[in-house]
């Protein structure tokens, strides 16, 4: 059986209640706004993260950014997972089914958030923060959370090939149940190549194919940010293609990660190559305001990337929608 592209066998229908198997067909069949749904006939979405107004993310401030998002013409929000003791997935669920709104999840892996450490408190630590993102994805009605799940954001030094070969068998490890929570829970998850700034483990698309084909299981894909790919990779439309059907999600971020379509990044190769692999899923908009402290310094972001965060939403969404109704 498919339901949001992924192949579910019979027998795991058994592990699924029968209101959240009718869930996921309703989304699909009626409400048309998962990305996820294998419909030949839908166009990409286009969605924003909500790192473009605030952090940590609350509760309330969402409750003021969806209808903000939707507005603007948005198709979906992504909800920035930094705390979810801060947030109630049933409100924002009623929220977001109100406005007819999607919805994906970035996670947010600090140093106490690495699957791969020494450690092993640490990587007991970011297990169940990923295992619960996985679930807090489902209650929300989601069916997507990408990021780095693998390591802490700036965690970039060298390392031996012994060091990564170890690094490598605990990702593997973590996958193991973490991929067979994202299929009981009906999530895909995206991993993220970061640049080689803020991680050593996985920079290229390359690198991020391997660990996902060697993992091997149908919950388990790519995510790709335009900003990260424009320093490691020599050709984004290339590498676009070499992800392929792996690809399950996407951040459309300016070279400076200010307002798409105001910089170097090359918008109709980008297009052309999503086209050529049949990429249905969201174009991401994923920026920051140096207002946001520690996430701002995460990403070195040290002055205001456009005269208001609201402008570089609504120009983002407008360029990236006329970007994607031009055939």
């Amino acid at each position: 059986m498919y339901i949001n592209q992924q192949i579910i066998p019979v027998q795991g229908l058994l592990h699924m209640s029968l209101p959240w198997i009718m869930e996921k067909l309703n989304k699909c069949l009626i409400l048309d706004y998962n990305p996820h749904c294998n419909n030949g006939g839908m166009e990409m979405k286009i969605g924003v993260n909500t790192w473009v107004w605030c952090s940590p993310l609350t509760t309330e401030r969402l409750l003021e950014i969806i209808p903000k998002a939707k507005g603007i013409g948005f198709d979906a929000v992504e909800i920035a997972a930094e705390d979810w003791s801060l947030l109630d997935t049933k409100k924002i669920r009623k929220e977001l089914e109100e406005a007819n709104m999607g919805v994906t999840v970035c996670g947010a892996f600090g140093p106490d958030r690495d699957l791969i450490h020494e450690d092993e408190k640490i990587r007991e630590n970011a297990m169940n923060y990923v295992v619960q993102t996985i679930q807090n994805t489902r209650e929300l009605g989601g069916s997507l959370f990408a990021g780095p799940i693998y390591s802490a954001v700036g965690k970039a030094r060298p390392t031996t090939e012994e060091e990564k070969k170890i690094e490598k068998e605990y990702f593997f490890n973590a996958m193991k149940k973490i991929t067979e929570v994202a299929r009981e829970n009906g999530v895909t998850l995206g991993l993220e190549p970061l640049n080689r700034f803020e991680t050593d483990f996985v920079n290229t698309v390359e690198q991020a194919v391997q660990l996902v084909d060697l993992v091997d299981h149908p919950n388990l894909g790519i995510h790709l940010d335009t900003f990260h790919m424009g320093i490691e990779e020599k050709n984004m439309p290339e590498a676009i293609r070499t992800a392929g059907h792996r690809l399950k999600h996407f951040h459309a971020c300016e070279n400076d990660r200010g307002t798409p379509g105001t910089g170097l990044v090359q918008w109709e190769e980008i297009k052309t190559a999503l086209s050529d692999i049949n990429y249905k899923g969201f174009l991401t908009i994923e920026s920051f305001t140096p207002g946001v402290i520690e996430i701002a310094k995460a990403a070195a972001i040290w002055r205001p990337l456009e005269t208001s965060q609201d402008k570089l939403a609504k120009d983002g969404h407008d360029f990236l929608r006329n970007l994607i109704s031009n055939h």
